[in-house]
């Protein structure tokens, strides 16, 4: 039986506040930067759950919901939402503290693509993932049908083979 893992082994959690360096003309985060923070903490989600080096294999979504001012702290966590042979879907929240009063808002996400690899940058197993919560079982699910709708766009599967994806428009 291969090995398996639960979501919440691989959760990260990351901490940072908005510097003026940080920001754009605006005083408001850039989102390159938010990018950056995520892509490192959700590879530290997908590392944990393989144990293995991890490369990005795609930013599958990133929603802006909310401006990150100057010196507000902004935590992101992640967990590995599910596995597929070599690569693993990373679910980011990311929530914003107000530095002024403290209330906690979340106000981005975003879904990442990582692959593991050997010593020679070849792609590798990773454990199966087991969802516990609902939440987790939610995104699992979802995972799959997100995962069909990429090999569709980019012609690796046929839009009649996706049956996850059928499933939602036959009911």
């Amino acid at each position: 039986m291969k090995e398996q893992k639960k979501a919440s082994e691989t959760f990260a959690t990351t901490s940072k506040i908005v510097l003026p360096n940080d920001t754009n003309t605006l005083g408001n985060l850039m989102g390159g930067q938010l990018l950056n923070w995520m892509d490192i903490n959700a590879a530290i989600s997908a590392q944990r759950h393989c144990r293995r080096v991890v490369v990005t294999a795609a930013v599958n979504n990133v929603s802006f919901n909310k401006a990150i001012k100057l010196g507000d702290v902004v935590s992101i966590e992640s967990k590995v939402s599910r596995s597929f042979g070599s690569s693993m879907e990373v679910f980011l929240d990311v929530y914003v503290e107000n530095h002024r009063t403290g209330k906690r808002t979340k106000c981005n996400e975003a879904i990442y693509t990582f692959v593991a690899v050997d010593q020679v940058g070849q792609p590798i197993g990773v454990p199966v993932l087991v969802p516990e919560t609902d939440i987790e079982k939610e995104r699992f699910a979802g995972a799959l049908r997100r995962r069909q709708l990429g090999l569709i766009l980019a012609k690796k599967m046929k839009p009649s083979e996706a049956t996850e994806l059928k499933a939602l428009f036959e009911e």
